[in-house]
């Protein structure tokens, strides 16, 4: 047969997952080496670096060509980091299957840990959620934009842009560089919702793809993301939200552990609650709220 056509964006650790997502394909169904052909998509949101996603677009910046690309029929199906796919996914694209959850942690550079940046510094981050959290627990700290992919934002931090930034454990142990920086427990500082989470979408109504997707689908990091997503869409939360949360397997339950902050991170609420599945994520949404104060509770408004 001809190879499949296994579109993802061109920064290095997007290509990196989708080698992954390759190689998992050959090993459960036997293939060789050019069974699946890897298509490099430009987005949005690689193209644009300057701006914060959430004054130009949003997650859709990561995800929109490799849509327009998927429907096409230009590729087959698309590799994503999790947590750059927005909620609401069109109709005809399914999420098929999604490989082991990595490191789900934050990892800090420039300090060993959030208590031990120096007064005053600057933290490098265009992250609402990474910005309230530190605020939350250094009101003094000046956070400043920092976009860009693993390299240019360590970059920009040798540079002197900033004093200390935050990336995901997950894709610093993909690129090799898991010696960077100094991880942040989650009881500190609670990841992105689908943190270290690589999906695979296709259209929904292939049903061949998605037959050959199947055996690489990790149930449990499936569900956990599944219920992270669906306390999202429970919240009406959007780029601008400072929300986070961590779902994980318990016996033959989920557990999911979610925060709200206000923008500045003067404000938030927490709350933990156990689920019989993912469509139950809604009720800890409405726990969260229910609580929420104002400066919170506005954000959310809309739901």
């Amino acid at each position: 047969m001809p190879p499949l056509r296994l579109g993802t964006r061109g920064s290095p650790l997007a290509l990196v997952q989708a080698r992954m997502v390759a190689a998992a394909l050959r090993d459960a169904h036997g293939w060789d080496a050019d069974a699946v052909a890897i298509v490099p998509v430009r987005t949005t949101g690689d193209r644009v670096q300057d701006r914060p996603l959430a004054e130009i677009g949003g997650k859709a910046l990561w995800t929109k060509e490799l849509d327009q690309a998927l429907l096409s029929g230009a590729i087959d199906f698309a590799v994503h980091s999790m947590k750059d796919v927005e909620t609401i996914r069109p109709d005809a694209i399914r999420i098929a299957a999604m490989l082991p959850r990595a490191d789900v942690r934050d990892r800090l550079v420039g300090a060993t840990s959030i208590a031990a940046i120096s007064y005053g510094a600057r933290l490098g981050t265009s992250s609402p959620r990474r910005a309230a959290q530190v605020r939350h627990r250094r009101p003094d700290i000046v956070v400043v934009p920092f976009r860009g992919n693993v390299d240019t934002r360590l970059a920009k931090l040798a540079a002197g842009e900033a004093d200390a930034t935050l990336l995901a454990a997950a894709g610093l142990l993909r690129l090799g560089r898991d010696d960077v920086g100094h991880a942040i427990e989650t009881d500190e500082m609670l990841p992105a919702p689908a943190q270290g989470a690589v999906g695979i979408e296709a259209r929904a109504r292939d049903a061949t793809t998605l037959r050959l997707l199947a055996p690489i689908d990790h149930a449990d990091t499936h569900a956990c993301i599944a219920a992270e997503r669906a306390l999202l869409a429970a919240l009406g939360a959007d780029c601008h939200s400072p929300v986070a949360a961590l779902a994980r397997i318990e016996g033959r339950r989920l557990a999911i552990n979610a925060e709200l902050l206000d923008e500045g991170g003067a404000h938030h609420v927490c709350d933990t609650i156990t689920l019989a599945g993912p469509a139950e994520a809604a009720r800890l949404a409405d726990m969260l709220l229910a609580h929420a104060p104002a400066p919170i509770a506005r954000l959310f408004a809309g739901r």
